[in-house]
């Protein structure tokens, strides 16, 4: 075993769902892709391993192009050690949101074009080619850290409109994909609830009914157009015609506002962790589309008092929860940019080169997983034992790159120099040259 004993309550829960040959296989695969830099490509993590990697390269290879274990299940999986040592009680936070990485190849499986949503404007659309990824995370509070972390559990790939019909299979959206992943949490996890914050492209009137659906166990807080078409219920049926599928409109969000004459003011959650001052407004409504009928929403007017944000307006599916938390859960949601950016920076998102089918969608999804093993690994070491992240004077923050430059650390430390060895060549080094080695090997990329 190549990973240190301490990481075997992590392991062994992922280890169900594996072959015993491919499960050796995989868990050297983790380690190389958690301490390489640079690409996360098989080659490069073998190269890095060297003579702790045992066997034929082809066999690490087949790990992704051909072994029989799948990614939902290793990812439920990953959700329930989560939930079980990490949130153990309570309401699930959950949020979701889609990204693009590029992959160069001509005959890339799942390759098409796609916006790419960091370099394109209000005014200008820039594309990408690459994979489109919608990925739904778990929203953790560490002691450790100032705001919370979205950890990767389940990632799923959006295949273009052209390549399903090519295909000849059904078009999902993105907001269908989340839907389907939504479902196979209620499904594995019954005796827990679950809120998911997602923006606009998941706040649809498609989303708000499958959530209002299961509104005993999941709500929905989105981002609410001030145009909404809103209206009261219809009244009861009195036997003569069509039944009415809607009652009297309401006012739009923004008509709404517009007549308010006073806002409430709170003290909410923000992003980055911290607190602001708003003025809110709140009110219900049903939201209605032609042929789906209606939705009962609570709809959120938010304004910044320092002027920094524009004016916001949210809705959520339940009813009861009010004005300042579904702002918080709303502003919590931006942490799952902050992962794509991190995952980017230090875990090598674009660098993967498989081509075929299983490859790409096991790769991706696999590198989007070792965040949140990261983040497990650095919350169980004790306090005392996270060393190696960087620090400069005034920091006070704990960031992902000094949990990964701390597990790294660790990993080099008490399995791998140990392993490449006779066990006993590492503890003659003087403190201090075993203090450089380190410290050389476990920086993030």
């Amino acid at each position: 075993m190549i990973l240190p004993p301490e990481a075997h309550a992590l392991v062994q829960v992922l280890a169900l769902h594996f072959t015993s040959p491919t499960y050796q296989r995989f868990s050297v695969l983790l380690v190389g892709a958690l301490v390489s830099t640079g690409r996360r490509t098989v080659a490069n993590l073998l190269r890095t391993l060297r003579h702790l990697a045992p066997g034929h390269p082809t066999d690490y290879r087949r790990v992704l192009s051909r072994a029989p274990w799948s990614g939902l299940a290793l990812g439920c999986a990953l959700m329930r050690f989560v939930l079980d040592h990490i949130v153990p009680d309570g309401p699930v936070r959950l949020v979701g949101d889609d990204t693009v990485d590029g992959h160069k190849g001509a005959h890339v499986y799942g390759k098409a074009r796609h916006r790419d949503p960091v370099r394109s404007t209000h005014s200008y659309t820039a594309f990408r080619y690459g994979h489109k990824w919608v990925v739904l995370a778990v929203l953790v509070k560490f002691p450790f850290a100032t705001r919370p972390w979205a950890l990767p559990v389940l990632i799923d790939l959006y295949r273009s409109a052209d390549d399903d019909r090519k295909r000849n299979r059904p078009h999902r959206t993105p907001a269908r994909i989340m839907c389907s992943l939504l479902r196979l949490l209620l499904i594995r996890f019954p005796d827990r609830t679950f809120v998911f914050a997602g923006d606009s492209g998941y706040g649809t009137h498609d989303v708000a009914r499958f959530c209002h659906r299961h509104r005993g166990r999941l709500t929905l807080v989105s981002k609410l157009h001030p145009d909404a078409n809103l209206f009261d219920p219809p009244s009861p049926y009195t036997g003569k015609g069509r039944p009415r599928v809607k009652g009297d409109r309401c006012p739009k969000p923004r008509q709404a506002v517009a007549a308010a004459t006073t806002l409430t003011r709170l003290e909410v959650g923000w992003y980055g962790g911290g607190t602001r001052t708003v003025q809110a407004l709140g009110g219900t409504g049903h939201w209605y589309k032609a042929g789906r009928g209606l939705v009962p929403v609570r709809g959120v007017f938010v304004r910044d008092t320092t002027g920094t944000h524009r004016d916001e307006y949210f809705f959520t599916t339940d009813l009861d929860l009010g004005p300042a938390a579904a702002i918080g859960h709303y502003c919590g949601r931006w942490n799952i940019e902050t992962t794509f950016q991190e995952r980017r920076a230090e875990l090598g998102l674009e660098t993967t080169r498989g081509w075929r089918e299983k490859t790409v969608v096991r790769a991706a999804p696999c590198l989007f997983g070792l965040y949140t093993v990261t983040a497990i690994l650095f919350h169980a070491r004790p306090e005392a034992k996270r060393t190696g992240s960087v620090e400069w004077p005034g920091k006070t923050v704990t960031t992902f790159s000094d949990a990964l430059a701390a597990v790294r650390r660790w990993l080099w430390d008490q399995a791998l120099l140990p392993q490449a060895g006779d066990g006993t060549t590492l503890n003659k080094l003087p403190d201090r040259v075993r203090e450089l080695l380190l410290t050389a090997l476990a920086p993030a990329a």
